[in-house]
């Protein structure tokens, strides 16, 4: 191959192996044949099926970055603007007999730089005059092609799609325009806007799995059908991963719209009682406040009551600062401080685990094959009720004999009737899912005879 005969310039943002795909194209040849021309020390990242990551990404030693730079006809420095991995190195590039000649190594971009997200085809197109595939480091709060109407989709997932068509929710799109403003707000409050956006994707996130149940809900499931091609319902359970993030973009920017607000900290200070302190009410003003800014009047209690939810954490930071009390232990009281528990896990993940689910099904082997939605729903719901109870009992032993073991021993004995009905709804889950009731009772260290008699107890009381 003789180089430098076209000039094939980067789009900015873009994984390096997706320039390197595409300059292969533009030389009619396959990728593989332009990674002739570098040392390879290792092999490329792949998906659970054995196909290669769209998001996989390459490193160079200073003479292989050379090397691309003649192939592509592009100035180092216009590569050094546009690539973001453009110089990074890894350490077995710069050492052994293979330093001096041009070397790479492979490496997964989601890992290296962030997350990566398939490009717009027809921007693409208008760029370079083809339409072919590319792969570009995009945050989650710029996923929306405004001009096309495009969801880009993320890169690391295993799924055929690249991007969802928005043209039937528009929303989501003015959702994507009305961003830049929340961020300048969030700029202006002294808070990074990408901190704002994972809070607020997570809330909603949260709200996403427990709408399930939720029987007034209809604005979700109407995007989703849209972004589905029309009609989700043949594959619900992957068009819900697949789909997530574009159905709830424009509650994400709402709710980051109004946690920004100083206003919305103030009726959260007023729900917590100001100066004389007491619980969150189910009819709080700040919920009932939120669930009207995301279009949904009846999603206040519903909020309210989410104990242990990243909303409830956010809301405690809240009243401490206003308080001066410090926060539970390993935490501080930054409002905008994400726990690792409350993050939204990604596409790529959930379909990763829906593909183990359905290699198994109904076997027993994998608890979400077996064990319904709302029953998982439940049990989570009432271990963060538990925890969320527990976590108001820290700092009361102060005051009075009386007072204190009043309010110790009340807040324990509700922890541990919470606690009992989630291992009870556990313990059902497994024998209902295939699990011998034998193990189960060894588990709990309880007679077989006894468990079965307070499963069927149980059962019967929730079916009256």
């Amino acid at each position: 191959m003789v180089v430098g005969i076209f000039r094939v310039v980067p789009l900015p943002g873009e994984t390096t192996w997706s320039l390197m795909v595409r300059i292969a194209a533009r030389y009619g040849m396959e990728a593989k044949t332009l990674r002739s021309g570098w040392k390879w020390h290792n092999s490329a990242p792949t998906y659970d099926t054995g196909g290669q990551r769209a998001d996989a990404e390459v490193l160079f030693n200073a003479a292989g970055r050379r090397f691309l730079a003649d192939v592509s006809g592009v100035a180092p420095g216009v590569l050094t603007r546009a690539l973001p991995s453009w110089e990074q190195e890894g350490a077995r590039l710069l050492a052994g007999k293979d330093a001096a000649g041009p070397a790479t190594a492979w490496r997964a971009g989601g890992a290296l730089v962030g997350p990566a997200a398939f490009g717009c085809r027809l921007c693409t197109a208008r760029r370079t005059g083809e339409a072919v595939r590319a792969v570009r480091y995009v945050p989650r709060w710029r996923r929306v092609c405004v001009r096309h109407a495009r969801w880009l989709l993320d890169a690391d997932a295993d799924l055929p799609l690249e991007h969802l068509d928005l043209r039937g929710v528009p929303e989501v799109v003015a959702a994507q325009r009305g961003w830049p403003g929340v961020a300048r707000r969030a700029v202006r409050a002294g808070v990074e806007p990408e901190r704002v956006f994972a809070l607020a994707h997570a809330v909603v996130a949260r709200w996403w799995e427990q709408a399930y149940g939720w029987e007034r809900e209809k604005i979700w499931p109407r995007r989703l059908h849209q972004v589905a091609g029309g009609d989700a319902g043949g594959d619900l359970e992957r068009w819900r991963i697949v789909g997530r993030d574009a159905a709830v973009f424009p509650e994400v920017v709402a709710v980051a719209d109004a946690l920004l607000e100083p206003a919305m900290a103030e009726l959260v200070w007023a729900d917590s009682g100001a100066g004389r302190p007491r619980a969150l009410p189910a009819d709080g003003a700040f919920c009932r406040r939120l669930g009207e800014r995301v279009g949904r009047g009846w999603l206040g209690p519903l909020a309210a009551t989410d104990h242990g939810g990243p909303l409830i954490a956010w809301m405690g930071s809240v009243i401490r600062l206003r308080r001066g009390a410090g926060g539970p232990p390993g935490y501080d009281n930054d409002p905008w401080w994400l726990r690792r528990e409350h993050q939204a896990a990604t596409m790529a993940g959930q379909l990763r685990v829906l593909g183990k689910e359905k290699k198994a099904p109904g076997s027993g082997t994998m608890w979400r094959a077996t064990v319904p939605a709302e029953q998982r729903r439940l049990i989570t719901s009432t271990l963060d009720s538990a925890e969320e109870q527990l976590l108001q009992l820290r700092g009361v032993q102060t005051g009075p004999t009386a007072d204190v073991a009043r309010r110790l021993l009340r807040g324990l004995g509700h922890s541990a009737g919470l606690i009992e009905n989630a291992w009870k709804r556990t313990a059902l889950a497994a024998v209902n899912g295939g699990v011998p009731l034998e193990e189960v009772a060894q588990w709990v260290n309880m007679p077989a005879a006894v468990l079965r008699d307070m499963l069927t107890a149980g059962g019967q009381e929730e079916d009256s």
